[in-house]
């Protein structure tokens, strides 16, 4: 990671948990933030841009770990 951007560890927790906490933490953001989330849930591949589809966030960058998955989102206006 080249910046400062936090990370938000959802290792260990299983759909729906992982898109809930990110929904909360996210609204706690100013537009334009961007937040780490790493989650072991096979599922987030899908529901984590599913949800910032939904809710108008951008999935700039997603990468495989070591158990799981990481995505950088910017949370939208």
């Amino acid at each position: 990671m080249a910046d400062s951007t936090d990370v938000y560890d959802l290792k260990g927790l299983n759909c729906p948990l992982p898109v809930l906490k990110a929904r909360k933490r996210l609204q706690g953001l100013p537009a334009g933030a961007r937040l780490w989330l790493e989650t072991t849930d096979p599922l987030a591949v899908l529901d984590i841009p599913a949800f910032c589809n939904e809710a108008g966030h951008i999935v700039i960058e997603t990468a495989a770990i070591d158990g799981g998955h990481r995505f950088l989102i910017e949370r939208g206006g």
